[in-house]
């Protein structure tokens, strides 16, 4: 345990992976920022909307807006000096606190790389990024070091291996390896897709993707952990990569996966990186050739932040597998879905429509949900049992103030779930706004007809 505990925590190695990976980052998120706005999703999901969903516990988040691009601008902004290294706490900090914000805005647009950034950024405040080929380096030599401890490092790179293997766990289910499912319904419309498109439509080919993809996540943090395997798995991470933006619209994911992955190589990959970058810039790259170790100034602080970073990834380990805490299929609630690196893995669509009810004269009508919600907003509402529940409470509110009263909800809600037919989803005698949010089990939700094996 010891000598584990100096080689991976304790001993010092070239701070270059780290501060390449920064660079990377950053100027990824910022293109991820410009790319957002100039496709004017800004305006189309944060000021044109009437309604927002809210994280449970984070209702006070929302929109800004026409701040709202204020926000964008600093996120943009802050993601731009953590490329530099300019006051690159600050900027770290800023970047978090922005772009979880926007994260938590609606959670409508929740995507898992959405929550991956946000964790990322939060690991890096604590990591001495910017202590090698920054402008705080340049800057201010006492903060120039070309030796940082390989924890900084390595926890990067539990990060990832996290994230590729409980993907890789949660394909572990029969619907996705004994029934190719969701990929069957999604792959047979890429056929205009070329060279491969024909032979999307073919069920061995769907079923070779489904077992592949398991295989891969599973294998891939192993495989590039490895020296003599490494080459070919980042090799594989980028035909896997590559080949899941062609096939599916998940935006920068892909390439933020292809660049973290780098993180895996010696830290002569990096520095030669770093070589070219100051040949194009014309930078002195052996003005942060120091031999200097970072140390913490205090043994204090070191141990707080290692608790801290040790409190982080316990978190990690375990909040995935909440969902083990709820009764019936976890594909059906949902509950504990979230947050759980469980990508891409269901196709569910729903309907939903809603019954105002008076409940003193029983008179009642239904509701035009395009009156409130957008078209992507409604379609995320009808199978998410949480965003539903949101939904009935705002109906309410919003007829009581439009003079209505003893206002009650109800809905008749039909789901399907990977190419299931379509059944009841909530229970359509259950007014809606007499339940209220919690972390308990929804009892409303109607039970799975059906069996899902595996994790």
């Amino acid at each position: 345990m010891g000598s584990i505990i100096e080689k991976y925590i304790k001993a010092p190695m070239e701070a270059a992976p780290l501060a390449v990976f920064r660079i990377f980052f950053g100027f990824m998120m910022l293109f991820s920022i410009i790319r957002f706005w100039a496709n004017g999703w800004i305006d189309k999901l944060y000021i044109q909307p009437k309604f927002f969903f809210s994280y449970y516990g984070f209702e006070w988040i929302k929109p800004l807006g026409d701040l709202t691009y204020l926000l964008f601008i600093v996120c943009g902004v802050s993601a731009f000096f953590v490329a530099l290294g300019y006051r690159y706490k600050t900027a770290i900090v800023i970047f978090f606190l922005s772009f979880t914000y926007i994260e938590l805005m609606d959670k409508t647009t929740y995507l898992n790389h959405y929550y991956f950034i946000s964790i990322l950024s939060f690991l890096m405040i604590f990591l001495p990024a910017n202590t090698y080929f920054s402008v705080d380096a340049w800057r201010n030599r006492t903060k120039a070091f070309q030796y940082i401890p390989a924890w900084s490092v390595n926890s990067i790179k539990l990060l990832l291996g996290i994230v590729y293997f409980y993907a890789g766990l949660a394909k572990l289910n029969s619907d996705w390896l004994l029934k190719a499912m969701p990929l069957k319904i999604w792959l047979p419309s890429k056929f205009d897709i070329p060279y491969i498109g024909g032979l999307l439509g073919q069920e061995w080919v769907q079923y070779a993707f489904s077992w592949s993809g398991a295989l891969y996540d599973l294998a891939i943090p192993f495989l590039l952990l490895v020296k003599r395997t490494r080459p070919y798995a980042f090799l594989l991470v980028i035909i896997f990569h590559v080949l899941t933006r062609v096939l599916f619209p998940i935006g920068m994911f892909p390439y933020i996966m292809i660049v973290s992955a780098l993180i895996f190589f010696d830290a002569d990959v990096h520095q030669r990186i770093l070589n070219g970058v100051a040949k194009i810039f014309k930078i002195d790259v052996g003005r942060f050739k120091n031999n200097m170790a970072f140390k913490y100034r205090s043994p204090l602080r070191r141990k707080f932040v290692l608790g801290l970073i040790s409190i982080f990834f316990i978190i990690q380990l375990t909040f995935p597998f909440r969902y083990l805490l709820y009764p019936g299929e976890l594909f059906w609630t949902e509950e504990g879905y979230r947050f759980s690196w469980r990508v891409m893995l269901m196709e569910k669509t729903g309907y939903a429509q809603f019954k105002i009810v008076n409940g003193d004269t029983g008179r009642w009508f239904y509701v035009n949900n395009s009156d409130f919600l957008t078209p992507f907003q409604e379609k995320q509402m009808a199978f998410q049992p949480d965003f539903i529940l949101e939904y009935a409470h705002f109906l309410k509110n919003h007829f009581e103030k439009d003079g209505h009263k003893s206002v009650e909800v109800y809905v008749d809600c039909k789901v399907s779930l990977n190419g299931r037919l379509s059944t009841q989803f909530i229970d359509p005698k259950i007014d809606l706004t007499s339940q209220k949010e919690s972390f308990l089990h929804k009892n409303w939700i109607t039970p799975f007809k059906d069996e899902i094996k595996g994790i």
